[in-house]
């Protein structure tokens, strides 16, 4: 008999870092997943769960930052039974600029990974270290870098271009978008789910996480997305302000002397949920709280404010709406979120069945509603596997090469 291959998939944060087996077969199989949280700070965790040999459990950690995360998570995973079988390592990279495509990692892609840090200070570095230290432990595995940005190039200029000096569209400042990953997983799990005429209809899927996004999809392709340049555009978010005054720039220089670092701090950190709630960056919290916390339910009703008026936007850029997709850990646990964002859009031929939502079905709109609403669980992960099989041309009928 052959070894079981497996590919192993990093998603890399800001400040955790999640990660996958997966056995190659068909359907690829994940054996393994985990995270490490809470990079940088003292209580440093890594929680596992071994679905093969029934295994699971929380770890302390020491990681004092990003790079000796990786190299700890490395020295983890290599004690593991099943990375001895690893042929392969699928990388979640958030900006790609131009590519279109997962690639595989090369010293050319590192350096140009590096030069475009500044499109990306928060997630960039964290990424390019993570596949540095593979490549440094294990120089022979192919490694492939997966863009979050790649699924929106299909957008038409029109929807790229910002109104700023021109000069600067020349120096690639435009509007990317992100959650790539996870909209190219809604899209092959709609179609699973639903066939190709639903797959190919106008289609809106609401990324709702710490991160939120929506994003315009018409046969198939991305026209448009709330993100832009960086993922602190679009909608509210759990501590990103989305978009805002480009005004409040200078005033807050003015009146508070605030650098472009606190700045920069201030939208991406300190604003969102909590911001205007003061208190937790957390829906579960807010919704929690709300009745006896003005200031909790004023900062659910604006996020369900945003995405309703943001719905309202792309079914227009769309011509009409066929499907409303909901994801993302807000989306995909949050019922009453998605009834305030629901409330109101009959005129586009939403109709939610709120003992369906409540019960978290896939189908949530009611059996008359001329728009389809779904839940899907999305997975970042796996459209990260199922690249890497592609870009390296593993055979998934077998399950040992």
């Amino acid at each position: 008999m052959t070894d079981p291959v497996h590919i192993l998939t990093i998603n890399g944060g800001s400040s955790s870092i999640k990660f996958a087996l997966y056995q190659i077969g068909e359907p690829l199989v994940r054996t393994l997943h985990g995270k490490v949280d809470r990079i940088g700070f003292p209580d440093t965790s890594l929680e596992f769960n071994d679905r093969i040999r029934n295994q699971q459990g929380i770890n302390s950690f020491v990681a004092s930052d990003p790079k000796s995360a990786a190299n700890s998570l490395i020295d983890w995973l290599e004690g593991q039974h099943d990375f001895a079988f690893v042929r392969a390592v699928g990388h979640r990279v958030v900006h790609g600029m131009k590519h279109t495509e997962p690639v595989i990692s090369t010293q050319e892609l590192l350096d140009e990974l590096h030069r475009i840090v500044p499109y990306d200070p928060e997630h960039l570095p964290r990424e390019i270290e993570l596949i540095e230290a593979f490549h440094q432990r294990h120089p022979k595995l192919p490694q492939v870098a997966c863009f979050d940005t790649a699924f929106h190039h299909t957008m038409p200029r029109v929807a790229k271009l910002l109104p700023i000096p021109r000069r600067y569209d020349a120096q690639g400042v435009q509007r990317y978008g992100f959650h790539g990953l996870s909209y190219a997983y809604l899209m092959q799990e709609l179609e699973h789910l639903a066939g190709s005429k639903a797959a190919n209809g106008r289609v809106i899927l609401a990324h709702l996480g710490n991160g939120a996004s929506l994003a315009a999809v018409c046969d198939g392709c991305s026209i448009d997305t709330t993100m832009a340049l960086t993922p602190s555009a679009g909608l509210m978010m759990s501590t990103r302000s989305g978009d805002i005054d480009p005004g409040l720039v200078s005033f807050l220089a003015r009146s508070e002397q605030m650098t472009a670092e606190q700045f920069d701090r201030m939208i991406n950190r300190e604003s969102g949920l909590l911001g205007i709630s003061e208190t937790s960056s957390d829906m579960r919290d807010l919704l929690a709280r709300e009745a006896e916390d003005v200031r909790a339910a004023e900062a659910v009703a604006l996020f369900c404010y945003q995405a309703k008026k943001g719905i309202g936007a792309y079914a227009a850029a769309l011509g009409g709406l066929d499907t409303l997709v909901f994801a993302g850990g807000i989306g995909e646990n949050a019922a009453p979120v998605r009834s305030r964002i629901c409330a109101g859009l009959g005129f586009l031929g939403i109709e939610l069945d709120e003992l369906r939502n409540a019960d978290h079905a896939q189908v949530i709109s009611t059996d008359t509603s001329r728009v389809a609403v779904r839940v899907i669980r999305t997975d970042e992960e796996l459209i990260i596997a199922r690249s890497v099989c592609h870009v390296l041309g593993f055979d998934t009928s077998i399950k040992g090469i």
